[in-house]
């Protein structure tokens, strides 16, 4: 039986007053599964076509930092002491940093470890040619 899930694309924002953004993940919360995840991936040359000057190791960690958040680590601070839900909504709030959230969006799924997967394909990694599909 299909459960309700939330998920937010993480944009790498070089240079916030430009608008300007590449999408390097996506977080997934489905509170009647308990499930909260992300999968990242940072394609640096689309990153650095946005700024040459981005300090992709910064960008990198502060993924990694927002992984540990989403999981509950201790390393990610006091947020790793709430609850999955209250984690998605502070990692999916308006922020002006490097990494921003988008709109949440839903969705139905069974199994939410395989719909982060299709979900990091669909919307992260670097489209596939047509006729790939």
């Amino acid at each position: 039986m299909p459960h309700v899930f939330e998920y937010a694309l993480l944009r790498a924002v070089p240079r916030q007053e430009r608008g300007e953004f590449v999408n390097v993940g996506v977080l997934l919360y489905s509170a009647p599964l308990g499930f909260l995840g992300a999968r990242v991936h940072v394609d640096e040359a689309r990153v650095l076509a946005l700024d040459p000057h981005l300090d992709v190791e910064l960008l990198r960690d502060s993924l990694t930092h927002l992984g540990l958040s989403c999981v509950g680590d201790r390393a990610a601070g006091p947020v790793s002491g709430t609850t999955a839900g209250q984690r998605f909504r502070w990692l999916t709030a308006p922020r002006s940093t490097i990494v921003q959230a988008s709109p949440t969006h839903t969705g139905l799924t069974e199994d939410p470890e395989a719909e982060l997967e299709r979900l990091l394909a669909a919307l992260v990694l670097p489209p596939r040619p047509l006729g790939d599909h």
